[in-house]
């Protein structure tokens, strides 16, 4: 059952600790714990929002089941309407998993500009949900780096062929959620915490950096970041995993939901000499759903890591 979240909260909660800690990175996150008060949605954070047309956005749907999905709109459908308060004028597609969204719930969201390389991480709680959008009261706003942001330049996109196909609800990927998962430089990760709420988070790498092991297991490795581990602090708290991948080119899309496990290893591979890699067990597949915009290329984020077998 989703848990509702406890506001005002600030500093790192334990499961981030105990990341931090075992990742030996515990004094570099101290550094940032100031990033974690209580939200303002101030000028800076407005323009910012007032420019997006895309965002990563994580909730449960009717069966309590953590999903995250991608929100889109022009210019200006996020709108701050107070120091905490936000109005989202778009809603999750109809046939997705978040089809009927439910107030009264936390929320992750990841405001994300694939041109620029920047996002903001929002949570907070969903106080209304109705056809025409969104009311969200935000318990934390803070950006994050641009590592690994592949850029791409989103844009509103027409019928295609394909559309309003039949979209499909199952337990495990078939090979056309494989082709596209293996194809993808991109996704987005949703967690949650029982007394943080939920979160939306961006992953990036080289494509084919998430390795599909079979129908119902996929990996990929962890590269270095901002040193806060919000979302695999709480994965070690809750392994309740949520992810979506994107082909930009033709908005097709395949939401997976399940658990993830972090995975310490001797730092051999492809993750960056990290020594990290997430482990996510799939539950639930809903493969079809087709997002409205498109992109026609991609600018490689300079740094990724290469691949390897390992």
């Amino acid at each position: 059952m989703a848990t509702m979240l406890h506001a005002g909260h600030t500093g790192f909660h334990e499961g981030e600790i105990a990341v931090q800690e075992r990742a030996g990175l515990r004094a570099e996150a101290d550094r940032l714990v100031g990033m974690l008060a209580p939200a303002v949605l101030n000028a800076g954070v407005q323009r910012f929002l007032a420019g997006q047309t895309f965002v990563a956005f994580s909730a449960r749907d009717a069966d309590d089941r953590l999903w995250v999905t991608a929100l889109t709109g022009p210019a200006g459908f996020i709108e701050v309407s107070g120091l905490t308060t936000m109005q989202v004028h778009s809603v999750p597609a109809a046939d997705g998993p978040l089809g009927e969204l439910a107030a009264g719930q936390p929320f992750g969201m990841l405001s994300i500009d694939l041109v620029k390389r920047r996002r903001l991480r929002i949570n907070g709680e969903v106080t209304a949900a109705d056809a025409a959008g969104l009311t969200l009261e935000v318990d934390q706003a803070y950006g994050n780096c641009p590592q690994y942001i592949q850029q791409r330049a989103l844009e509103p996109r027409g019928p295609a062929a394909g559309d309003g196909a039949t979209v499909r609800r199952d337990s495990v990927l078939d090979a056309a959620d494989i082709d596209l998962i293996r194809r993808s430089d991109t996704f987005f990760l949703g967690t949650a915490h029982p007394g943080r709420g939920n979160d939306a988070s961006h992953r990036g790498g080289s494509r084919g950096f998430v390795r599909v092991e079979d129908e119902t297991h996929l990996w990929w490795p962890d590269y270095q970041g901002n040193n806060m581990f919000n979302s695999f602090g709480n994965l070690q708290v809750d392994p309740t995993a949520a992810m979506v991948f994107i082909d930009f080119e033709t908005g097709a899309t395949v939401h997976l939901s399940g658990t993830a496990e972090l995975l310490w290893t001797d730092g051999e591979g492809d993750d960056g000499h990290t020594g990290r890699r997430v482990r996510f067990t799939v539950e639930k597949v809903v493969s079809g759903s087709a997002l409205p915009v498109a992109a026609d290329g991609v600018g490689a984020y300079p740094m990724n890591p290469p691949l390897t077998d390992a």
